[in-house]
């Protein structure tokens, strides 16, 4: 089941009662850590990190649960380890919960 509402809304994924799948389009090597912004269908991550052995992946999970308000533990990257699009598993929350987390965030936080 996909929840998402509207053009610019952040396609997740319920996977069970505990957890949701969370698409994301990340920008590694950016000017700054950023979280905010959809693009086409995926929550938008910059990081500062290169993509260099996992650091950027890493990175991406650390900055996402701060922004969020998650636990890094709760975050768990699935797919995408070597691309700009990644797919992450969040446990222990809701897709209606994630959705409102993401649209508590600046459009580029």
């Amino acid at each position: 089941m996909s929840e998402a509402s509207g053009e610019n809304a952040v396609a997740i994924e319920q996977t069970d009662a505990n957890g949701v799948l969370l698409p994301l389009r990340v920008t590694p090597g950016a000017k700054r850590n950023a979280v905010g912004g959809v693009h086409d269908g995926a929550l938008k991550v910059a990081v500062t990190q290169i993509a260099e052995r996992g650091k950027a992946n890493q990175q991406v999970l650390k900055i996402l649960a701060k922004a969020l308000g998650l636990k890094k533990s709760q975050l768990t990257l699935v797919s995408g380890e070597t691309s700009r699009n990644k797919r992450i598993a969040c446990r222990d929350v809701s897709a209606a919960e994630l959705l409102q987390r993401i649209s508590a965030l600046p459009a580029n936080s």
